[in-house]
């Protein structure tokens, strides 16, 4: 009896020791968003948008109506100043559009069906060793930012390299001897141009190595000739492909490696962006926000790249 009545006392100094607080979640506020590039050799391609309400009930559309279409935008380069069209992408050449495929990191086909358009140029293309800036006049307000297309790092031996105990999956191989007393990042992406029964390449669009490199910096190797080793990044679509050899190129297959470099504020956005997606979902990750080399309040990447291209036969 005693301990019931403890027990009821004890709740009731609980019950009368409890406040209502009030905590005010600031409310959402859209920003500019920019997804933009130039490479060697390639027109700039440049979406801009709204940051969407990830906590919206329509967060697609909402995506999908976030595209800006009334800004201006302009890059500049040697002092000479373009100004970039807004129109559809399929209004652009093929390999405009492949660019933008590989941006959103989906296929030629499914990008091709989008209503999106883009800013981009028929006439300017980027040329290594130069920088670009990127103006952007919208409500108003300017933003810019520029990026440097470094000068390539062309790698010393490419080849396809069977995997021990098969004799029909391999890995590609390389050498890379990094300039010394620089700074120095890279990109490596791959596409298989096997010639299909219906006529088409195998794949349309460049992917990152899944393990094999992706993008990386020569933080470890600075000035040393290094050995690299690329897997297969794209998704299989031979269902005769052994699943434990699903990152490995097949005998047979031709592949187009392309390896760029990129200046520093473009590896620090991109290496982050990677480790924003590899801890998504992780409740012990350390957050993470990339950077933007983008001044004035605006979110994500102009960057500049510098690609050199290898062909690469499966053969021994």
């Amino acid at each position: 009896m005693h301990k019931l009545i403890l027990f009821l006392v004890v709740f009731s100094v609980l019950i009368s020791c409890t406040k209502e607080v009030n905590i005010d979640i600031p409310g959402y506020k859209a920003e500019l968003v920019v997804d933009g590039n130039i490479e060697t050799n390639g027109h700039p391609v440049v979406l801009l948008s709204q940051s969407a309400n990830v906590y919206s009930e329509a967060y697609v559309e909402t995506y999908v109506e976030s595209f800006i279409a009334d800004a201006i935008v302009k890059v500049v380069v040697d002092g000479d100043t373009t100004e970039l069209e807004y129109l559809l992408l399929s209004e652009f050449p093929i390999s405009t559009q492949i660019k933008f495929a590989e941006m959103l990191r989906i296929e030629l086909d499914e990008v091709q069906l989008l209503p999106i358009k883009i800013y981009s140029s028929h006439v300017l293309k980027g040329e290594a060793g130069k920088a670009y800036e990127l103006i952007i006049d919208y409500k108003n307000k300017i933003y810019n930012a520029t990026t440097t297309i470094p000068q390539p790092t062309p790698l010393n031996s490419l080849k396809w390299v069977v995997e021990e105990g098969t004799t029909d999956y391999g890995l590609i191989k390389a050498k890379l001897s990094d300039p010394a007393n620089q700074f120095d990042a890279y990109k490596y992406d791959s596409r298989r141009i096997n010639i299909q029964p219906n006529g088409e390449p195998l794949d349309y669009v460049y992917r990152n190595g899944n393990g094999g490199g992706r993008i990386f910096r020569d933080r470890y190797f600075n000035g040393l000739t290094i050995d690299l080793t690329f897997k297969n990044p794209q998704k299989p679509k031979d269902s005769t492909i052994i699943s434990a050899y699903k990152r490995y190129f097949r005998r047979g297959d031709s592949v187009l490696v392309k390896l760029s470099k990129l200046d520093k504020n473009t590896y620090d956005f991109f290496r982050l962006k990677r480790e924003q997606l590899d801890s998504n979902g992780n409740p012990f990750s350390t957050p993470v926000n990339a950077k933007t080399n983008i001044s004035g309040g605006a979110l994500g990447i102009w960057g500049g790249f510098s690609p050199i291209y290898y062909l690469v036969y499966c053969t021994e």
